[in-house]
């Protein structure tokens, strides 16, 4: 089984350490990942200037680009043979809701998905904690599963671990995205030379979190397992946009 691994936080971060020696419990493991933090570069790829690709003395390679780039990199040009598996993170921070919108590491997945092979992003769903063992352990379980029973078709799923010891992880649901509140304001500030400058606020709050949604079942104690596609389109408006065009 061969499993190239990605994230946002860069090739540096603890959950991608963690999530390389799960991985390698299961299968034939490379790492590329961005050589820094990329968090909310989405599902961008660097067309304006070339990539370059170094590697670590971790073993992992690194590229001075988006977590898009990476994987493109990797499964379109250095890579002899397609992987079976593409695995994102652990990221340091849920990606629930709207943000799988702007998530770096929904979009390695994402471009894995893309280029045809079957992909999971795995996320703690804490800013703060620094234990990923729980969250390692959850991913190397899921590997196994995909290994023992592979997906008729390539899959994109999108799963997020509460921050708990792995005793006090309840088990896993099948979820759908919920939606959260508007974004919080822009925060400005001034820079020595009194220039404005502005942070981009934070992310809202749980809109639609009930029962059934991701926001729902981390809460509860659950891994959320969110099967995600890449169809933009809004059936229920076709109808709507026609007749408005008359």
């Amino acid at each position: 089984m061969r499993i190239l691994i990605s994230n946002d936080d860069g090739y540096f971060a603890p959950g991608l350490q963690a999530l390389a020696e799960a991985m390698g419990d299961v299968g034939d493991v490379t790492v590329v990942a961005p050589e820094r933090d990329r968090s909310g570069a989405s599902n961008s790829l660097t067309l304006d200037r070339p990539l370059s690709l170094r590697r670590a003395s971790s073993g992992f390679h690194y590229v001075n680009g988006t977590p898009s780039d990476c994987v493109h990199l990797a499964v379109t040009g250095m890579l002899d043979a397609l992987p079976d598996m593409v695995v994102s993170g652990i990221n340091h921070g849920a990606n629930m809701g709207d943000d799988t919108i702007y998530s770096g590491t929904v979009a390695a997945a994402t471009e894995g998905y893309l280029l045809g092979v079957p992909a999971m992003a795995f996320s703690l769903a804490s800013h703060t904690a620094d234990d990923f063992s729980a969250a390692a352990h959850v991913a190397r379980k899921l590997a196994q599963q995909f290994k023992a029973r592979p997906f008729n078709a390539p899959v994109l799923l999108n799963v997020n671990i509460p921050a708990r010891p792995l005793d006090a992880i309840k088990g896993m649901r099948v979820t759908r995205l919920g939606r959260r509140h508007k974004a919080e304001p822009v925060i400005r500030m001034k820079s020595p030379r009194n220039e404005t400058l502005y942070w981009i606020g934070p992310a809202g709050a749980a809109q639609d979190a009930g029962e059934g949604t991701d926001f729902h079942a981390v809460e509860e104690g659950y891994v959320s397992i969110t099967p995600l596609q890449i169809d933009l389109t809004h059936g229920a408006q076709l109808i709507d946009v026609k007749e408005w065009l008359r």
